[in-house]
């Protein structure tokens, strides 16, 4: 789905309950090599965590910050008020964002779901609360987890539950969702997909419904497609020189991370292996577990 990108006031969205901790935020500052008066562009701005490291690394910076959830601009621009005109803030997805005549010094994007969209029950992201089956991060899009559910034919949903989600018993859990659909609440949905497989797979380690979720999560957004629109476009948005940092949390996106970095001919790499949490770091924000972060730079001259 293409929405154009909407500039925003501060005024424009009421304030949201977002935290934001920031996972390998000295590797991408450092990676950055922030420099005074640059202007640097966060493409998934969430609670703006990256964004304030970003503006408080050198003097005169500026800061394009983009995300296409509502809460999560709101948020950021509360967060970033102190720094004024220095930001702008744009709703918009990073894979139909145009920059018009603008370069960066650096480009960042943390993928993924944040901790704010997995505890507001009613965004449907998780099956901890009994709530409307939703997960889209932007809500201008019509496409629900609902309508997906319940309209997608058994092999599609299949399919996005083994690809997506690494789902090895996808067919039974498919199958049993086409014989018990509708479904309205992600609690329903849980129950339905827990019902589905053996009962050693169903009392594991992880709850079963876990990967059917992300895989959801990831179709109705879009995601993987949109991570590769973008990594085709943001090389050409650097100033010979800058940095592109992306931030991801899952294998499938790291690996298209990694194939886009390799493929773009304006492009060096400069992280061969992606850099990921130290000790500290982890003990701090058990989320940054699964994080990895790749770094590429703008080649000088014409590409």
């Amino acid at each position: 789905m293409n929405v154009t990108p909407t500039p925003l006031e501060p005024e424009i969205l009421e304030p949201a309950t977002f935290s934001h901790v920031p996972v390998l935020s000295r590797e991408l500052i450092a990676g950055l090599a922030v420099r005074a008066g640059g202007h640097y562009l966060d493409a998934t701005v969430g609670g703006g965590g990256h964004s304030r490291l970003i503006l408080q690394a050198a003097p005169d910076v500026k800061l394009t910050a983009l995300d296409r959830d509502a809460a999560a601009i709101a948020a950021a621009q509360t967060q970033l008020a102190e720094f004024g005109d220095r930001v702008q803030f744009l709703r918009s997805n990073f894979a139909t964002y145009t920059p018009q005549n603008a370069t960066f010094d650096g480009i960042i994007a943390d993928l993924g779901v944040s901790s704010y969209q997995f505890d507001t029950a009613a965004r449907g992201f998780s099956f901890r609360h009994e709530a409307p089956l939703d997960m889209r991060m932007d809500d201008r899009q019509s496409l629900t987890a609902a309508a997906a559910i319940n309209t997608w034919d058994e092999k599609k949903l299949a399919d996005i539950f083994f690809h997506y989600g690494e789902e090895r018993f996808s067919r039974r859990i498919a199958r049993r969702i086409v014989e018990k659909r509708p479904f309205h609440t992600t609690t329903e949905l849980a129950a339905a997909i827990a019902s589905a497989v053996p009962g050693a797979y169903r009392h594991g380690r992880i709850h079963p419904a876990t990967r059917v979720f992300q895989a959801l999560r990831i179709a109705i957004n879009d995601e993987l497609t949109s991570l590769e629109n973008f990594l085709q476009l943001a090389p050409t948005w650097l100033k010979p020189g800058g940095s592109i940092i992306v931030i991801s949390f899952h294998s499938l996106e790291d690996r298209i991370v990694k194939n886009a970095f390799r493929a773009s001919e304006l492009l060096q790499i400069i992280t061969k292996k992606p850099l990921i949490a130290q000790t500290d770091e982890l003990a701090q924000n058990p989320r940054s577990r699964s994080a990895k972060l790749r770094i590429a730079t703008r080649r000088d001259g014409n590409g």
